[in-house]
């Protein structure tokens, strides 16, 4: 059931209409605390629907947003679980993107 949801949760992260965009961005960082290791079976799939333009988003309330969603998986989701992700995206991000994520490796 869960990765139904987040399947089609999942495209609004990266929705063309930058309100839905970073209200969708928002609302997964409000959810991130509740959710925490609970989130392990989609994370493969959500990590890059929320970095992969939001992290170079020349919009800065979708970028603040983006940097917020990053911050909360950090704190509350098991390290080993977000390692494999961020290195993947990581290797093919470039600008402040790759930057961002690779501050949060080290």
């Amino acid at each position: 059931v869960l990765s139904q949801i987040f399947d089609a949760f999942k495209a609004r992260l990266h929705d063309s209409n930058s309100k839905v965009n970073q209200v969708a961005l928002e609302t997964m960082h409000k959810m991130i605390p509740l959710l925490k290791d609970n989130l392990s079976p989609v994370i493969n799939m959500l990590i890059p629907a929320m970095v992969d333009n939001n992290l170079n988003s020349k919009n800065p309330g979708i970028y603040a947003a983006a940097t917020n969603v990053i911050q909360a998986l950090c704190q509350h989701i098991d390290s080993s679980l977000l390692l494999q992700p961020f290195c993947t995206k990581a290797q093919f991000l470039n600008g402040k993107a790759k930057q961002d994520l690779t501050e949060k490796l080290a």
